[in-house]
């Protein structure tokens, strides 16, 4: 007697992750093909046929395989960390909406600040505006910009114009050119931020926000030059010089104001050391007023 054994379907689940791998796949090619190579410093070229794009543009924008990402856009059953996907949506310049639309047909969510904020309380909110013209921010143990004041958005150039998901202090340290004009001593604080990142690191290894993090702060040669010290530093207030282009050289008192136990989510204020720099505070907050606040 010859017993027959009929196929199963596959599980729920599993059309539905076949669903999104296939909407990714066309979300992904509808992306590519919006942009043109000019846009992200790319030559044309004569032979060109491919609208926007071509993957193995896409792929080397976002140091990632050819041939993965070209599975990516097969559909196949492949994993993709958080990390690829935050490459993937800075090379394909995905806007908020598009980036939330990319990590949920991924079936992961966004670890950055932008898509998943801590709350903001509206009493931390209202005391960031009181401190004006003090500069003042909310910051977290991996350096992401949560909230800030009118005179922090304009103290080392124009914070409102940099993304939510680069509203980091350590990459913009690292990677943004007006940051790092403003900054006096720029070597030294680098040398120093990279220690005290490792310091908190400790306690997050493993974790995606972290690892995607470290990922983009690897184009940095100063900060890969800095994380192979492997120094670590514990968190101390000190002073600090900023170069503002609108009112000149600031000589400021860094202080951290830990909201919590541990040492995680903190306000940091800067407060004038001298009475010039309590002065150009005065007139960078004035001219910042038809700024909101953040």
């Amino acid at each position: 007697m010859t017993t027959t054994v009929q196929e199963t379907a596959p599980p729920q689940r599993a059309r539905g992750a076949a669903i999104r791998r296939h909407e990714l796949a066309a979300f992904l090619r509808s992306r590519r093909e919006r942009i043109t190579p000019e846009q992200v410093g790319l030559p044309r070229g004569t032979r060109r046929r491919t609208p926007g794009l071509r993957r193995e543009e896409v792929a080397q924008l976002s140091a990632v395989g050819v041939t993965w990402y070209t599975w990516l856009e097969q559909a196949r059953d492949i994993q993709v960390s958080v990390q690829v996907l935050d490459a993937l949506a800075r090379a394909l310049r995905l806007d908020a909406s598009e980036r939330a639309h990319l990590f949920q047909l991924a079936g992961t969510t966004d670890p950055t600040p932008a898509a998943s904020c801590p709350s903001i309380t509206p009493a931390l909110r209202e005391m960031l505006t009181r401190l004006e013209p003090i500069p003042a921010c909310i910051q977290n143990s991996r350096y992401d910009i949560l909230a800030y004041n009118r005179t922090y958005g304009r103290l080392l150039g124009d914070l409102d114009a940099v993304p939510p998901e680069d509203r980091n202090c350590m990459l913009l340290v690292h990677t943004h050119e007006e940051w790092q004009q403003a900054v006096v001593h720029l070597e030294e604080t680098q040398r120093l931020m990279a220690a005290r990142l490792r310091a908190a690191l400790a306690g997050h290894l493993g974790e995606p926000a972290w690892k995607m993090l470290l990922k983009r702060l690897q184009e940095s040669a100063a900060f890969r030059e800095n994380w192979q010290r492997y120094e670590v530093v514990a968190t101390r207030s000190r002073y600090k010089e900023f170069r503002n282009p609108h009112v000149g050289l600031l000589t400021l008192e860094h202080t951290d104001l830990w909201l919590s136990p541990e040492s995680g989510a903190r306000m940091v204020t800067y407060t004038p050391r001298d009475e010039v720099t309590r002065e150009r505070l005065e007139r960078l907050y004035a001219l910042t007023c038809g700024a909101p606040a953040r």
